[in-house]
Parts: structure tokens; C-alpha cells; sequence
């Protein structure tokens, strides 16, 4: 993970806080901009033209969509290609090698696979984009008419490689009158060292473990190896995950954005549906709000509501 990296934390971000508060407040998105751009390119050079892509196409069906608020037909018809667009990026990568492979497995053919690798961060800001295209029909936020914020929300750094997942209503406020306080910084400051210690020291330590229980053969794997397996496991992944998005919303907090919680103490849920309220909150809120609710929810038939809850 990036942020885990030395350059990042004793060079890159001390540069970007320094070059963000020197900057005078109507330029801070742009400095945002910049610094997510080169942060994104340095994980990803060749896949920054997607994200610009994806900035362009978002940005202009916002406008249409605005321009033809009186005729819904065209207006669901932009929001429907823009939709479109984002889930073909998101599914080309993701998917594509795994339907080439699943073909020629049941076929028995020997398909190439195509050699992807997938863009840092496509799935989330792929979400957050459709997240302000549909809002902005339903009526919920006004119309972004600056590319240079829209950009900036899109390509946000602190939260861009794995979430948490920020809606566009949840920031349109801050991206045009946000107001930094030391109280912030200061707290986002501590929220960033308990995610750093979360991710660096605890799920790297603790990953360390699962790897080990993991390389022994199964026939020489005793009960206990195989529960202290399983254990280091599940907390790895939550302290790698939490950690990052700990990570996130303290950065927020310093440049004046306030980020959703992610997490919310999963591992103590008393059932499976209360798990997913607490692990990764805001991907179960985007689903919920986008997909489950305009489905009907379960405000429909039992076998309906079952239908809904496959889809999503």
C-alpha cells in the first residue's frame, strides 16, 4: 500500500501540507488536484489517463444532465450513458481476464489473458462519480460547474487508493467554502498515527503470522496452527482496511474535509446482517442508496425483496 511506504510519509505529505497552507485559499483545490494527480500517477502512470477520462465524461454529463433538467427522458438518458460508461471502465478491468479464463475453461480452449493490471483506486472513484451523477438527477445536490473541483473531488488523495467511499453530497459544501482549524489538523493528525500504527504495525505483524500458517502443508497442519491461522487472518485484513481508512479520514480532517466512518467495531456484530453495518460502511451505504432503495427494498414482495437482495 502506498501510504505505508517511507518516501510517502517523510517526504511527500509533509511537501503537500506545506504547499497546501502557503497556498492562498481560493487555489488550495487546485494544489489538491495537483498533488492527487502526481500521488496517482506515482502508483499508476499509464492509468492516469483514466482518471482524467473519467473526470471529463462525469464533469460534462453533470452539465447535460443540469441543461436538460426539464426533459427527464434526455436527462436519465445522460445519467444512464454516464452510469454506463463507469461500470463497462470498472468491469473491463476486473472482469475481463476472469471471463476469458472462465470461457475457455468450459470450452476447453486455451484463451490468452490479457495483460492487465488493475488502476489503483477504479473501483472507488468510479462509485463516488456515479454517486454525484445520480444525486445531482434526484435533485439532492446542485450542479458542479468548476472541472477544477470536480477533479479535485474525484481524485482526492487521502482516500482515493481504498475509501472510504465519499458521496459527493457528503463534500460539495466543503469543496467550495471548507475553513481549516488547528483543531482539525490537530485531531486529524492523531486519527492518521492511530490508522499508521493500525496498518503498519499491526496488520503487517499480524500478516506475517497468517503467512506463515498459510505455508504449512495442510497434513502437517495441527488444530491449533490452523485457528492461530485464521485468527491472524481476519484481523490482518481489519487492521489493514481500517487502518488505511483510519488513515483517510485524518487526512481529511487536515485539509478540511470530513470523511464517513468505514468501521465501526465489525468483529463484535451479533449477526451477519449487523456485520455488514460496521465493515465498510460507506460501500453498504452506496449500495443501499443506489441500487437496494431504487430497487424497492423491502418495501416489495417477500420473493421481490430476495430478488433485490441477490442483485445488490
Amino acid at each position: 500500500m502506498v501510504f505505508s511506504s517511507l518516501p510517502f510519509l517523510f517526504g511527500y505529505l509533509p511537501l503537500t501540507l506545506l504547499a497546501y497552507f502557503l497556498t492562498p485559499l481560493r487555489w488550495r483545490n487546485a494544489v489538491l488536484l495537483v498533488v492527487s494527480l502526481l500521488f496517482y500517477g506515482w502508483g499508476e502512470p499509464v492509468y492516469i489517463v483514466i482518471m482524467f477520462l473519467s473526470i471529463i465524461i462525469d464533469y460534462t454529463h453533470g452539465l447535460l444532465v443540469e441543461k436538460f433538467r426539464s426533459d427527464d427522458k434526455k436527462a436519465r438518458w445522460f445519467v444512464a450513458q454516464s452510469v454506463i460508461f463507469n461500470l463497462a471502465l470498472l468491469g473491463f478491468f476486473k472482469y475481463t481476464n476472469f471471463l476469458l479464463g472462465t470461457i475457455g475453461s468450459l470450452f476447453h480452449v486455451d484463451i490468452p489473458l490479457l495483460e492487465l493490471s488493475l488502476p489503483i483506486g477504479i473501483s472507488f472513484y468510479t462509485f463516488q462519480a456515479m454517486s454525484y451523477l445520480i444525486d445531482l438527477y434526484r435533485g439532492d445536490v446542485g450542479v458542479q460547474r468548476s472541472v477544477l473541483n470536480f477533479g479535485t473531488y474525484v481524485s482526492l488523495f487521502p482516500q482515493l487508493i481504498a475509501g472510504p467511499i465519499v458521496r459527493y453530497i457528503d463534500v460539495c459544501d466543503a469543496l467550495e467554502h471548507r475553513r481549516e482549524t488547528w483543531e482539525g489538523f490537530y485531531s486529524g493528525t492523531g486519527r492518521f498515527l492511530c490508522g499508521m500504527v493500525k496498518k503498519v504495525l499491526l496488520a503487517n505483524g499480524i500478516g506475517q503470522l497468517w503467512e506463515q500458517a498459510a505455508a504449512i502443508s495442510p497434513a502437517s497442519l495441527s488444530a491449533l496452527t490452523a485457528w492461530l491461522g485464521a485468527f491472524a487472518y481476519a484481523f490482518q485484513i481489519y487492521f489493514d482496511f481500517s487502518g488505511y481508512s483510519d488513515m483517510a479520514i485524518g487526512l481529511g480532517r487536515m485539509f478540511g474535509f470530513t470523511f464517513p466512518e468505514n468501521f465501526n467495531y465489525p468483529y463484535i456484530s451479533r449477526s451477519v446482517t449487523d456485520f455488514w453495518r460496521r465493515w465498510h460502511i460507506t460501500l453498504s451505504t452506496w449500495f443501499r442508496e443506489y441500487l437496494y432503495i431504487p430497487l424497492g427494498g423491502n418495501r416489495v414482495s417477500p420473493v421481490r425483496k430476495v430478488v433485490n437482495l441477490l442483485i445488490v
